[in-house]
């Protein structure tokens, strides 16, 4: 028999549901067993009085009273942040809570690390835990649930994750000031007397620059090295090892200091945008999207 109170909790595990289109991936998203997680769906159901997904071995899809209440699901949450927001609006001391956050190691260390006090301070019912790692390693402890939210600019499939903006991040294509003077890069055919320094095998940061320009003439390096971290990219290029290219934050003091110097500072490079990104359905999103807020505020280091 239908029940006339909805559970909150159970709405946010169905979203999840539609969203990943599996229950175990949505299950590590809301932070429940698939077991506990295939109740609370069950009790949705039982509540409506309505099957809600048709489901197979791997997948599950929404019947037409699932999308129909998909609709309505996702303006009931709104309904209930902004429920919360009123709530609290009196300055009424808010519940504490938990997030953990993944980022890489060099924006972590420079820019989040540093940062924890100020938020600390915007929202003091809100303790915040770090992750390190690469984006990879970082998607799949998303996915898994192990995380709340990563800050990255990868670019990666939205499907089943929110995000909201932070900031755009610029590139610079470098090299340390000796190497510049001694052998100089002003066309692609000097490439070949040149070593390219980069993070891995698809060339994520030399593309910033190479999407940028005509794909003609062909840019063909003496050899290229992968240092799977942009601060070893960096300490590469410093010491005068190869070229290369660097978000701009994170070597700003190197240029100013001429340490490195711009190389083609006429060509615009392609740019990206910090994203603080989370699951789809996730049960704080309005707390994570408070908490982007307060991110974007603060500047790059």
């Amino acid at each position: 028999m239908p029940n006339n109170c909805l559970d909150l909790e159970s709405i946010r595990c169905f979203l999840a549901a539609a969203h990943h289109g599996a229950f175990r991936p949505a299950a590590a998203a809301v932070h429940l067993s698939p077991p506990a997680f295939g109740d609370r769906i069950r009790r949705l159901e039982e509540d409506l009085g309505a099957r809600l997904f048709e489901r197979t071995t791997r997948k599950v899809r929404l019947t037409e009273a699932g999308r129909r209440f998909a609709e309505e699901a996702e303006r009931l949450l709104e309904a209930e942040a902004r429920c919360r927001a009123r709530v609290l609006a009196d300055g009424q001391e808010a519940l504490p809570f938990e997030l953990t956050v993944g980022t890489r190691f060099e924006l972590g260390l420079s820019w989040l690390l540093p940062s924890l006090d100020t938020l600390s301070a915007a929202a003091p019912e809100r303790t915040l835990h770090l992750s390190f790692g690469d984006t990879a390693d970082l998607l799949r402890q998303l996915r898994r649930g192990e995380i709340d939210a990563l800050v990255t600019s990868a670019r990666l499939a939205l499907t089943d994750l929110e995000y909201a903006p932070l900031f755009g991040e610029t590139y610079t294509f470098v090299a340390a000031r000796e190497r510049a003077r001694a052998h100089p890069l002003r066309r692609a055919a000097d490439a070949a007397r040149h070593t390219l320094v980069d993070a891995d095998r698809d060339l994520p940061l030399f593309r910033y620059f190479l999407d940028a320009v005509p794909p003609e003439p062909a840019w063909r390096f003496a050899r290229v090295e992968r240092m799977g971290t942009i601060a070893a990219v960096r300490q590469r290029i410093l010491h005068g090892h190869g070229v290369g290219v660097l978000p701009t934050y994170f070597i700003r003091d190197d240029l100013k200091a001429r340490r490195l110097v711009r190389l083609f500072p006429k060509v615009t490079l392609m740019s990206d945008m910090f994203r603080l990104i989370w699951p789809a359905g996730h049960r704080r999103a309005p707390e994570l999207r408070a908490l982007a807020e307060s991110l974007a505020k603060v500047p790059l280091r």
